[in-house]
């Protein structure tokens, strides 16, 4: 069983401040192997809480921070991608198994043909490189242990095989190409994981601004898993109580920004622990203007 070391204590407090249910961050906790009672008192030490009263406490502090927030919270618009249970996807028809109104999120099949993964994990094999998450304070990227992966960025459109699909990914998103941050392909051995995280910068860290002063916010992110993931390896939304298994060619489209320029905290998601076997998964955010 996992133990809470610095990087879980991190975790711990990030979520505090978030705003994150306890209920949601157990869940997350027990998906990294956790025994659930343990996984609850360490929340609830986090959250400065005994136990025995949490439920009361808690209740009471839900109500009053949804009698304060009401009037920002996060208002659901209308999707951007295609309606139908069939999407042509410039090049290929891509089926819908799944939608979710709150949060929008949408699960994919076919996306990729068995090959085109194949292609893109062997192009991407022999050039990864450890993981980073952006520094909330500096915007710099740094190397933690909240994330256990090991990765590659294309250029977009650097051959004609990645601009094909720079192009489909794109109109599934139907979003324009060119405020596409380029394909990031992902590696993940067995126990891999990437603990619960936002994809868009949060507006209140410095760091953000670094990344947000070219194309803006992050708006969509649609992650494509490149191989069938045996035990294990699920996007997980932990807010939503929702997952997604890896399955070859699938994949789950999620948005966190709506016209309005507003954040949906229920995008929180993460990468549940590789049971058994690897995970290789290619990644899309879309941006709110031209990127790059």
């Amino acid at each position: 069983m996992p133990v809470v070391d610095a990087s879980w204590e991190e975790w711990l407090s990030s979520n505090v401040a978030r705003g994150c249910s306890i209920d949601s961050m157990v869940d997350a906790m027990v998906q990294a192997g956790f025994a659930t009672e343990a996984a609850r008192a360490e929340v609830h030490k986090a959250f400065g809480r005994d136990p025995a009263d949490a439920a009361a406490r808690v209740s009471a502090a839900t109500e009053a921070a949804l009698a304060k927030s009401a009037p920002r919270t996060y208002q659901y618009d209308e999707s951007p991608v295609a309606r139908g249970n069939v999407i042509r996807a410039h090049d290929r028809d891509v089926r819908v198994l799944m939608r979710c109104e709150r949060p929008q999120v949408i699960v994919f099949a076919d996306v990729l043909s068995p090959d085109e993964c194949n292609e893109m994990i062997e192009r991407s094999r022999h050039r990864l490189k450890r993981s980073t998450i952006v520094n909330p304070d500096t915007g710099k990227e740094d190397v933690i242990r909240n994330r256990t992966s090991e990765g590659i960025w294309y250029q977009r459109g650097e051959d004609a095989f990645i601009e094909k699909m720079d192009r489909r990914i794109a109109s599934l998103m139907n979003w324009p190409v060119e405020n596409g941050e380029g394909l990031q392909i992902l590696h993940y051995g067995t126990t891999g994981e990437y603990r619960p995280h936002f994809d868009y910068f949060p507006p209140d860290q410095a760091g953000s601004a670094v990344h947000t002063a070219q194309g803006g916010q992050r708006v969509a992110t649609l992650v494509i898993y490149l191989n069938d993931v045996p035990d294990g390896g699920e996007t997980i939304f932990p807010e939503a109580g929702m997952s997604v298994a890896a399955t070859q060619g699938g994949a789950v489209y999620f948005r966190y920004m709506n016209g309005q320029r507003q954040l949906d905290p229920l995008t929180l998601h993460g990468g549940a622990p590789v049971l058994g076997g690897d995970k290789w998964i290619m990644t899309k955010w879309m941006r709110e203007r031209a990127y790059g």
